[in-house]
């Protein structure tokens, strides 16, 4: 199956809309995912892909890398995954710590199998598995560290996964997400139904492409006494992927008005806490997210979370996405002292 670019089209989408806030875009030509925002009053801003000029330079590198963030929300009270962070054997030799691959198996068998094993710095679900043996643990740690220096070992968790995205005191949006799953029909084979299933999202024009090859895919056909080749009887849907992620062709559903005004407290908080403007906060609920009183696990935070997976879903979406971005711009562009232009030049406040 062809590869497709994953690059979100917000700078697009902010170039759109950014007249009605009395702003325009200027965007990159050759890529389109870096651009510049002038206001009225002569702020500039910027943004690449997702990353928009709101959050501290400081509170975004924190959040971009799991272990310290998890450090942070775990010291202020915040309920986060039992886990530890590893090196590369290579790393770890450099930087003289024992914590190496052979130390993150030891750490798995203590928290009991399965586990989960992650890149440190990784984002839209790239390399995030589920190990349940020795064997598997090993091969998944090696291909993380053939991209990054550190990974994360996590316990299973079990529950519904939600993300509620946070912009200063207000949750703008929130849904759940749904790992990649097919449906059978009695005579499609998973393969074609995962072919479908990519035709769909070409057709929506989503930026997600299945890769029917991914050894994760194969891992959990498998596990499930099934293969690519296998044909689902009328009806069953069988999950082919241990992580929600959108962009690994995980489905949404939008649950932002029925946020328990507990749950939305605690988001907003944890917000404000880890030094950010807009935030997304990842948990795993363990029960319905409209009810007071829910166990939940915070799974991690994104300092540049996308807004664009609304826009997919159809026309009424493409407006909520529209003015959930416009209250971005607004935010984005009261922030204090900046550079102003007069008669071309430079001015600081």
């Amino acid at each position: 199956m062809k590869k497709k670019s994953s690059l979100p089209d917000i700078g697009a989408l902010l170039k759109k809309i950014a007249p009605k806030v009395g702003a325009k875009v200027l965007l990159e030509p050759k890529w389109k995912v870096v651009g510049q925002v002038t206001y009225r009053s002569g702020q500039r801003r910027y943004f690449r892909l997702s990353s928009l000029d709101l959050n501290p330079m400081g509170a975004s590198a924190v959040a971009k890398d799991k272990d310290y963030a998890a450090f942070f929300m775990s010291r202020l009270g915040y309920p986060v995954v039992r886990g530890g962070a590893f090196l590369s054997n290579r790393w770890a030799k450099k930087m003289r710590s024992t914590k190496n691959i052979d130390a993150a198996y030891a750490y798995a068998r203590k928290i009991g199998f399965p586990v989960i094993v992650k890149p440190n710095s990784g984002t839209r679900g790239v390399d995030v598995s589920l190990a349940y043996t020795r064997r598997e643990f090993y091969k998944d740690m090696r291909r993380i560290f053939s991209g990054d220096n550190v990974a994360l070992v996590q316990e299973h968790l079990t529950g519904k996964d939600y993300r509620i995205v946070v912009l200063d005191e207000e949750v703008i949006s929130a849904y759940e997400r749904l790992p990649l799953s097919v449906t059978g029909d009695g005579r499609t084979t998973v393969l074609q139904l995962l072919k479908k299933k990519q035709a769909e999202f070409d057709r929506g024009k989503r930026d997600t492409s299945i890769d029917v090859r991914d050894a994760r895919i194969i891992r959990k056909l498998k596990r499930q006494n099934l293969s690519l080749t296998s044909v689902l009887p009328h009806h069953q849907t069988i999950r082919l992927l241990d992580n929600a992620n959108l962009s690994t062709g995980g489905e949404s559903i939008d649950v932002t008005d029925i946020v328990h005004p507990q749950i939305r407290s605690t988001a907003v908080k944890l917000t404000r806490d880890m030094g950010l403007r807009l935030c997304g906060v990842d948990i795993m609920l363990d029960g319905d997210i409209g009810k007071p009183h829910q166990s939940f696990r915070i799974l991690e935070i994104n300092s540049a979370p996308g807004l664009d997976h609304y826009a997919r879903s159809g026309a009424k979406q493409a407006k909520i996405v529209e003015e959930l971005y416009l209250k971005v711009l607004r935010r984005m562009e009261g922030l204090g002292s900046s550079f102003k232009i007069s008669n071309g030049d430079a001015i600081s406040e």
